[in-house]
């Protein structure tokens, strides 16, 4: 069969960077769809700000930049069982193409400000299209082994003293991780492709990019226990802060392990 290539229409602009950040069914999470010029988008773009909500086709581009392939039988987060991957949204599917509904707030010039992204910062945008409510929403269809609307309950998550202080001051420097910790963390302490999660001595750890999250099990709760850097020492010494690494700098990861040793 004739094989079909694609060229991206624009890239997406959120402020999720890593797949563990981004949100689920968000509602609030703004972000912004930047179409390519020098193409008649302008002119493509006609009459869609009267739209409520759109849909993104979009390319799960960090799968391809990684070489992750597909799984014909995935664990969803909101399982407990494995399904075929046409019966889920996993992004590990034969063609990495990807559909989202978010709602659009404006449009500028090439510059769509959308609300509800769950995408990750530079995706790339394949196509746009109205959302259509009497044609898309069919609220009486049935929603397979998503029938109860979530088959499994979440989990509590709680923060203990040195946790929640620790939260604090990284929010302070700029670096909310609480609202990704609970997201995580609220589907359950197994590990699961979706979340990087593995046992330590003592307990289990959640890794969020380059901050370890170390937590605790009881019965049906969740209780983190404290944060730390995901950096060595040796990483953290002398090196400048123009060489940082991670969103957050290293100077940050320098000062919280200082503070926290």
């Amino acid at each position: 069969m004739t094989p079909y290539v694609f060229e991206p229409i624009g890239i997406v602009r959120s402020p999720f960077t890593e797949r563990a950040e981004a949100p689920r069914q968000p509602e609030d999470a703004l972000g912004t769809i930047e179409l390519f010029g020098g193409h008649g988008y302008e002119h493509a773009l006609d009459g869609l700000d009267a739209w409520d909500r759109i849909w993104i086709l979009f390319v799960f581009h960090q799968n391809v930049e990684q070489k992750r392939g597909w799984r014909p039988r995935v664990l969803p987060p909101r399982s407990d069982r494995k399904h075929g991957v046409f019966a889920t949204r996993s992004p590990h599917r034969p063609n990495p193409i990807g559909l989202s509904a978010v709602r659009l707030d404006r449009i500028d010039g090439l510059i769509l400000h959308v609300r509800g992204i769950d995408l990750l910062d530079s995706t790339p945008v394949l196509d746009l299209k109205p959302y259509v409510a009497y044609a898309d929403a069919h609220p009486d269809a049935r929603s397979g082994w998503l029938e109860p609307r979530d088959p499994v309950a979440p989990w509590e998550v709680s923060f203990e003293p040195t946790a929640g202080s620790q939260l604090a001051w990284l929010r302070d420097q700029g670096v909310d991780l609480q609202p990704a910790i609970l997201r995580a963390l609220s589907l359950g302490p197994q590990p699961n492709p979706y979340r990087r999660i593995r046992k330590q001595k003592g307990g289990l750890v959640l890794s969020l990019k380059d901050w370890r999250v170390d937590f605790a099990v009881d019965a049906r709760r969740i209780v983190v226990v404290g944060l730390r850097t995901g950096y060595r020492r040796a990483q953290l010494v002398g090196q400048p802060d123009s060489e940082a690494l991670g969103q957050s700098g290293l100077d940050v990861h320098r000062a919280f392990s200082d503070k926290w040793v």
